[in-house]
């Protein structure tokens, strides 16, 4: 059976990555025989609170890809005002395309199916070191990001000690 267009275009991405790696990530198939399912490990970015660790993700595919985004989540523990506490990650590009029904988000912002997995991971990779915190997905995170700087740093200085100790 012939592979759908998002299969075959996930493969390339893929096979594009493998050839030319990019710094600070690495990205996978969680299984050979489902493009639809990645897992990425991204290494803290330097000069961030989060550099040195390593942390682990999930993007998940639907087979409409490109037209609409993958989803995200962290397996690994984080702390951060953009990342729900179950590790699902919330950051503009990865929400469906056009208008945001709140008025957030320019459809600008929003998902386009431009996007590839080495920008989608990038923009989270930036979302890590300047947070957004006029919307947190985590709402605890985002108060402590800006009420109690000391606090949040000690938080993730910890999931960043835990993360390289495996």
């Amino acid at each position: 059976m012939a592979e759908s267009q998002s299969a075959l275009l996930l493969r390339k991405q893929l096979r594009d990555l493998n050839k030319n790696p990019a710094q600070g990530f690495s990205a996978g198939l969680v299984d050979d025989s489902n493009v639809y399912e990645w897992d990425v490990m991204i290494v803290g970015p330097e000069g961030t609170l989060y550099e040195g660790g390593f942390f682990n993700a999930r993007l998940s595919f639907p087979e409409s890809y490109p037209m609409m985004p993958p989803t995200m989540k962290f397996t690994s523990d984080m702390w951060h005002p953009n990342v729900y506490p179950n590790g699902d990650v919330c950051i503009s590009i990865l929400h469906a395309p056009g208008d945001d029904k709140y008025g957030y988000e320019q459809a600008s912002e929003r998902w386009l199916p431009i996007h590839t997995v080495e920008t989608i991971i990038i923009s989270v990779i930036s979302m890590l070191s300047s947070p957004n915190d006029e919307s947190p997905a985590n709402i605890e995170a985002g108060k402590e990001w800006r009420n109690d700087p000391v606090l949040f740093k000690k938080k993730v200085q910890r999931i960043v000690r835990r993360s390289i100790e495996g």
